[in-house]
């Protein structure tokens, strides 16, 4: 009842419309999660997030009228261990594709962009209600991606919170860029031992895999096994994609440390993008851009699946000891 209950929470965070779901109100959900359920919740506004040196998540952010908003959840059900789970879930309330503009036909659904940082919000409702004897955390980096005069170009080199610089050659991949800085906090602020981020990325994911897989990219065979064992009671199908220095090609810049987008081979090069900011910690990225919504399926008549939720609640419940 309790894990059926956190996949409905993070389905009805994610079927709410753009103008329902901002940033701001996305944090007050997590905040009303965490007192319901027993996790820690901190919200950090703008002056915050440039304290921080987030300067990649605030580059995707500084296109919309409504602030971000850091949202940073914690659970220490375990405090003899020094082991902890971190969870980051992408939190795009909604994409335009920026200057990169999508076509009309592509931004209907965009609310639900945020589908990783409702997973992640689900996951840590279901940890705490059960009392697990595991440490976990999670961070989702709140915005929108909106076309403005505000807003960052094409073209762009911008910073990070890691100190890497990006040759922004997509403003319609803009995901990544947000969860460069969200995975730097994970492993830097939050102090996590192993990560795993959620995230709706690429449509590379749902052109090879449908709405029946989820793909991982993982540089840990460890972290790929828990998730592949969590998979089976969880109900939820992912499948291994390779990691390969010769897809990493795509991503050299001449003129920053790394690009934004790949080109062909997106669900992987988009994965590799994000691990390189996740400073030597065991990592897994989970593109749910297929399989987080559903004109009808076996768990859901129409809407949000609520899908990783399940999968990251038992990854956490396999690894107590």
């Amino acid at each position: 009842i309790v894990l059926g209950n956190a996949v409905c929470l993070t389905s009805a965070l994610v079927n709410e419309p753009s103008n329902v779901m901002t940033p701001a109100q996305l944090a007050t959900e997590a905040l009303l999660a965490g007192a319901d359920s027993g996790f820690k919740v901190n919200v950090y506004d703008l002056p915050e997030i440039e304290k921080l040196g987030m300067k990649a998540f605030l580059e995707v952010a500084r296109g919309s009228d409504r602030e971000p908003k850091l949202i940073a959840m914690s659970y220490m059900g375990d405090p003899d261990s020094e082991e902890i789970l971190g969870l980051v879930g992408k939190g795009l309330c909604y994409d335009s594709g920026g200057y990169s503009l999508k076509p009309s036909s592509g931004m209907e659904t965009m609310h639900t962009d945020m589908g990783g940082a409702g997973a992640v919000i689900g996951a840590m409702s279901a940890i705490a209600k059960m009392k697990l004897k595991v440490n976990v955390t999670a961070v989702v980096a709140a915005c929108e991606n909106i076309l403005s005069a505000h807003a960052y170009h094409p073209g762009d080199v911008i910073g990070s919170m890691a100190g890497i610089t990006i040759e922004v050659n997509n403003t319609d991949a803009e995901g990544r860029i947000t969860l460069a800085d969200a995975v730097t906090y994970a492993a830097v602020k939050q102090n996590a031992t192993r990560i795993i981020d959620a995230a709706t990325l690429t449509g590379a994911a749902v052109a090879a895999f449908g709405s029946s897989f989820t793909p991982v990219v993982s540089d840990s065979d460890e972290l790929w096994a828990a998730l592949e064992k969590a998979s089976v009671p969880a109900g939820e199908k992912v499948w291994r994609m390779p990691m390969d220095d010769e897809l990493f090609e795509g991503l050299k810049s001449d003129i920053a440390d790394v690009k934004n987008n790949g080109g062909r081979g997106g669900t992987i090069t988009g994965g590799m993008f994000i691990q390189k900011f996740a400073q030597g910690r065991p990592w897994a990225h989970l593109d749910i851009a297929g399989t987080s919504y559903t004109k009808g399926n076996d768990f859901c008549q129409f809407g949000a699946t609520g899908v990783a939720v399940r999968l990251l609640y038992h990854v956490a419940k396999d690894s107590v000891k």
